[in-house]
């Protein structure tokens, strides 16, 4: 991968440095949670959290990229779904801020027999180290409203993403959504609150962690306001499917 000389290079195949100094209050919480990040994940959400990733990596398959950036990859969920399935010559990078999301990543790329397949690329999407209008496909599985939701800097992440993504390429995001029905809402909403931080503490010893991705869920935009914020952002051509009563969405955009 080539860069220009303003460009700060990537460090792939394992967690690096991103270079932004200090830790943030969110790359500390990620980093005391990855160990059973996974587990607790597939506990909450009765493992329907793998079928919208199967679904966010269908969608990115219909669109035959070349070159795809998972953003805020985590412990590389859905680069392993799309390594099974595109073809070996397709460049598919995880990219995350979070150190020790990354190491589990790559036990399991590893483990999966990824390694010279998947690049992992500590850095922050605030501040991609990649060049302008280098991938077809920019995704995010369920890290979007950790970029956008209450964060000061959520404008220059959304602007990083469009900066990276070459015309006509496509974002595709899957995140918690919120329910159409007032019934729903409101038992969904309950759960994130009574439920989730409780069993994130009891489960991870993190209580923090999940008290933080239980609120931020529940408080976070529906897909109509996200739909805004995309094309505030630059996007066109702008869909969504709402899932499991829209508890989560998948949302599609062109750049």
């Amino acid at each position: 991968m080539s860069h220009s000389p303003d460009e700060k290079p990537c460090r792939t195949e394992g967690p690096g440095s991103s270079g932004r100094g200090e830790a943030k209050p969110l790359r500390r919480m990620f980093a005391g949670v990855p160990d059973r990040y996974d587990l607790v994940n597939r506990l909450f959400t009765l493992r329907f959290d793998e079928r919208w990733r199967s679904l966010a990596a269908r969608e990115i398959l219909r669109h035959s990229p070349t070159r795809v950036l998972d953003a805020g990859s985590g412990t590389g969920d859905l680069v392993l779904h799309l390594a099974r399935q595109l073809p070996v010559q397709t460049e598919i990078i995880g990219a995350d801020f979070s150190e020790p999301m990354l190491s589990v990543a790559m036990k399991k790329v590893s483990r999966a027999g990824f390694r010279g397949r998947i690049g992992l690329v500590c850095t922050d999407v605030s501040n991609l180290c990649f060049p302008d209008d280098h991938f077809d496909i920019v995704s995010l599985a369920f890290a979007f409203r950790n970029l956008v939701w209450r964060n000061p800097i959520a404008e220059k992440c959304l602007a990083e993403m469009v900066r990276v993504l070459r015309p006509g390429g496509k974002i595709v995001i899957v995140e918690s959504s919120q329910p159409g029905s007032g019934f729903l809402k409101f038992w969904y909403h309950a759960y994130l609150k009574m439920v989730v931080p409780r069993l994130g503490d009891f489960l991870s010893g993190e209580g923090g962690a999940y008290r933080y991705l239980a609120e931020s869920a529940r408080l976070f935009l529906n897909p109509e306001e996200v739909e805004a914020l995309l094309a505030k952002s630059g996007f066109k051509g702008i869909r969504h499917r709402s899932l499991l009563g829209g508890v989560a969405a998948l949302h599609v955009g062109e750049k």
